[in-house]
């Protein structure tokens, strides 16, 4: 009899956002004319950079003649993305990296959750609260966790309140751990760290002989120059960081799908047996087994981001989400509402008035003006009393739903 992988009954609700969707289908179909506007989930709206659709076009014509016709790509990458993305956004850091320490993937989602592969599962685990929920779940699921318990927390998983009191930058951990989360911009709550605050986690982690997975995501939302991009512009962070980006926000890629991972060949862990073994070849055994690459003609797009037309394109984009996002924090601020968020990264975390709960406040909004946003406890215990809304949506969408926010909390 085949069994199943019980890891999954440790779950104690539906990922997030499916029920999200759940609530708002039960409200549309309750109320057919409404107009129900959508800063939940973070999904982009505008169409892809003109220059990036050309090269997606032509990356598909390739695919029609015979001399240019491209069938299985390296899995980890073509090259000449790999070294735009070098060249375009990791040398202006400062940052020097090799070709074969970079891999082109469908996702940091995906990569986010199939790093763990390469990892032993008695590694201690340590994630910040709240959190993007699939560092949290794909932990579950591969087996790492015992059971929750009433909060929500999972045992053997370190957890890392981020709350009013600390700025929502997590403390270093009071114990030994393995295995660090990190996410700048963050996301859910929007906020950045500054140079001196992850050096203190690259010390951390080289001096415990840890790993950091860092989330950077949103680097390119970063409107301060003084905040960094990439885990790698601090001293000592390629002997101990694995990175993990994405075209999804960046370029509006959601559905099209394409990320990368930078796994420095300097980061090693032990054998069971104590000998030191660079991750960066397990990560390149295990993506040559598991994965085809990224589909050509997407790379191509990808690549297309990365010329001077295609980034200043894109760079509108950002832009014009970037002045969603003001209007929202405005507009909150103005409703009487404690915002954070919002500056450096397209998320807006807003404190629920009243002393509400997340999930009432969801309900609120939803019945009585017709938004959806994101209850901060879906991220975690320590988001309950949040919420999360989305600067990426239509202008006019953005700037309705934030009068009918204000008109309804003042």
């Amino acid at each position: 009899m085949a069994k199943i992988n019980d890891n999954y009954l440790k779950l104690k609700a539906g990922y997030l956002f499916p029920e999200i969707g759940r609530r708002v289908r039960a409200f549309a179909e309750a109320n057919p004319s409404a107009k129900v506007i959508r800063l939940g989930i973070g999904d982009v709206t505008r169409p892809l950079a003109p220059a990036v659709l050309k090269a997606f076009h032509a990356a598909v014509d390739d695919l029609a003649t015979t001399d240019k016709f491209a069938g299985y790509g390296p899995e980890q990458g073509y090259d000449w993305l790999i070294n735009a993305i070098i060249e375009k956004s990791y040398k202006p850091l400062g940052v020097s990296l090799k070709t074969e320490e970079m891999f082109i993937s469908d996702g940091s989602k995906c990569d986010c959750a199939n790093i763990l592969d390469i990892f032993a599962l008695d590694n201690v685990v340590a994630i910040g609260d709240p959190v993007y929920p699939v560092y949290n779940d794909t932990n579950v699921m591969i087996g790492r966790t015992g059971e929750a318990d009433d909060k929500g927390y999972y045992k053997n998983i370190v957890y890392m309140p981020c709350n009013e009191a600390n700025g929502f930058i997590p403390a270093l951990p009071t114990r030994k751990v393995d295995i660090i989360y990190l996410c700048f911009p963050n996301n859910p709550t929007g906020v950045v760290a500054g140079k001196a605050e992850l050096k203190k986690w690259v010390d951390y982690a080289n001096a415990n002989d840890a790993v950091i997975f860092f989330d950077a995501a949103y680097e390119t939302f970063i409107t301060d120059p003084a905040i960094p991009h990439s885990i790698y512009e601090i001293e000592g962070a390629k002997k101990c960081a694995i990175e993990f980006r994405s075209f999804s926000k960046t370029a509006g890629f959601t559905g099209v799908r394409c990320g990368l991972v930078v796994v420095p060949e300097e980061v090693t862990g032990t054998t069971s047996t104590g000998e030191r073994y660079s991750f960066n070849k397990l990560w390149l055994r295990r993506t040559t087994t598991k994965f085809n690459g990224a589909s050509y003609p997407v790379q191509r797009a990808a690549a297309a981001v990365y010329s001077d037309e295609g980034w200043t394109q894109t760079r509108e984009i950002i832009d014009y989400y970037m002045e969603n996002a003001r209007i929202i924090r405005e507009g909150l601020k103005e409703a009487g509402c404690t915002v954070y968020g919002g500056v450096n990264a397209p998320y807006i975390w807003l404190k629920t008035p009243g002393g509400m709960t997340s999930w009432d406040f969801f309900d609120k909004l939803l019945n009585e003006c017709n938004v959806v946003g994101t209850p901060g406890s879906g991220f975690g215990p320590s988001g309950e009393g949040f919420f999360r809304l989305s600067a990426f949506g239509h202008r006019e969408n953005v700037i309705e739903a934030v009068e009918r926010i204000k008109k309804n909390l003042k």
